[in-house]
């Protein structure tokens, strides 16, 4: 790849404004932007429409490679207001027959699109009651999985509920884990690891919650609620610093992910492969709202993002003494930030590296 970087200053077209107001941004604020980390993309579905430019919406019913029982359609993927006006992305899990299957249900992605490596990324999600049946996840995955394949791609889960094991302890509110997976099949197995808790209070409460991933060099790590209690402890932590054999995590997670949302019914995680066990969707329907996604970034090495070039962006040098570049935000006609732009009393900039397609942007020390 090439590291060829220009130093630029950035500024806003009269084009480019803020969509939402004060009390929407208050809800859609996340962790913020701590510890040095600095946002570098959003979505707030703030806009009433799927940016494709940054989303795919899938469309396929071959159970994923875990037996799901729903079909995922482009009908059950929208964007809409929850009971706080804000936008959302909005997946939408039905009982109903459609092309051989008893549901239907919607799963977005960012492959080929927005993809990163390393950074705090957050999701703010109000979870549907999984009852027995509903398989809700926000995840990443690896951008070479087309080359490399899965599990060489790497998968990181940042949130799963509906497993089998909370609807046997009648906790499925409670119950979730965070996991990763990588290398390749050796004796039937692959390595990976997941850790599973039950939470003191539900995650299915109407309430939207947030779950966080820290990823760096190290290792990575994941919360709930952080916003709202910063010394939670993690959920999910591993190790991903070792590269000392093939099958070794630091081989693996240190490369480009992309982002995935989908709301799966039936299948491996929940143990149920029968319409009849399905008890999630007796009132037809369910919905998974995600009010935001945010990425963070340090500028420590290896830290990179890629994502599309917005045509309603423009760029061009700029002078201190025409606008002040401290904390300098570019947002796109639809409200999405597309850069920020700053400088303190480390002299830390914004460095981006542009192609034809795409941006890639580089916080660096």
């Amino acid at each position: 790849m090439n590291r060829t970087l220009k130093h630029l200053s950035l500024t806003c077209t009269l084009s480019l404004f803020c969509s939402y107001n004060s009390n929407a941004a208050d809800l859609q604020k996340g962790t913020g932007e701590t510890d040095v980390y600095k946002l570098v993309w959003q979505d707030l579905f703030d806009n009433g429409s799927l940016d494709t430019a940054a989303w795919n919406v899938e469309v396929r019913n071959d159970g994923c490679g875990n037996n799901e029982l729903q079909y995922y359609t482009t009908e059950n993927v929208t964007v809409g207001a929850d009971n706080h006006g804000n936008g959302c992305l909005v997946i939408t899990a039905k009982q109903e027959e459609y092309g051989g299957s008893h549901f239907t249900s919607g799963r977005v992605t960012s492959q080929g699109k927005v993809s990163f490596c390393h950074g705090k990324i957050e999701a703010s999600i109000k979870l549907p009651k999984t009852a027995n049946g509903l398989w809700p996840a926000f995840w990443l995955l690896g951008e070479n999985i087309e080359s490399a394949s899965w599990p060489a791609c790497g998968e990181i889960d940042i949130l799963e509920m509906g497993h089998a094991d909370g609807i046997r302890n009648n906790c499925q509110d409670r119950y979730f884990n965070g996991a990763c997976h990588w290398g390749y099949y050796e004796n039937g197995g692959y390595p990976n690891y997941g850790k599973s808790s039950i939470y003191n209070y539900s995650l299915q409460d109407g309430e939207f919650h947030l779950f966080t991933l820290y990823w760096d060099n190290e290792k990575v790590a994941m919360y709930v609620d952080q916003d709202k209690y910063p010394n939670v402890a993690p959920y999910y932590e591993m190790l991903i610093n070792d590269k000392s054999s093939n099958m070794s995590p630091g081989n693996y997670f240190h490369h480009d992910f992309f982002l995935l949302f989908n709301l799966a019914v039936g299948g491996n995680f929940p143990q149920l492969y029968n319409k009849e066990e399905i008890t999630a969707l007796q009132q037809n329907e369910a919905k998974m709202y995600v009010n935001f996604v945010k990425v963070y970034q340090k500028g420590e090495d290896g830290d990179f993002i890629i994502y599309p070039k917005s045509e309603e962006t423009s760029l061009k040098q700029i002078t201190s003494t025409e606008r002040p570049i401290e904390n300098n935000f570019i947002y796109d006609i639809n409200g999405r930030l597309l850069e920020s732009n700053y400088k303190n009393s480390s002299n830390n900039i914004l460095i981006i590296k542009r192609d034809n397609s795409s941006e890639k942007i580089i916080l660096k020390k």
